[in-house]
């Protein structure tokens, strides 16, 4: 599902809302979980999962079209861990 597909479903389940009021929540929403993981931070959706961030060590990589090798520094990256709630509804039976 993609951003506009999204924003589709929520309209067809909530017709008492107009589209624009949708896709500022929806906005608000994502704003919201990207600056709490730019701090640092981390959000947590009880039943659904965890949003937070991991470091990537930095590394030697090669450049596919030279094969030259180059230094790629660490960083930080986004991480998501599902929730229980979510984990039992994608796999019942076990």
């Amino acid at each position: 599902m993609i951003r506009s597909e999204l924003l589709q479903s929520l309209a067809a389940d909530n017709p008492d809302l107009r589209p624009e009021e949708i896709e500022q929540v929806v906005d608000i929403f994502f704003e919201e979980i990207s600056a709490r993981l730019a701090e640092g931070g981390r959000v947590e959706l009880r039943g659904f999962g965890t949003f937070s961030t991991r470091q990537r060590e930095g590394r030697t990589g090669r450049n596919p079209r030279t094969g030259e090798a180059v230094d790629v520094p660490p960083k930080r990256v986004p991480y998501f861990k599902p929730g229980k709630e979510m984990r039992e509804r994608l796999n019942p039976e076990g």
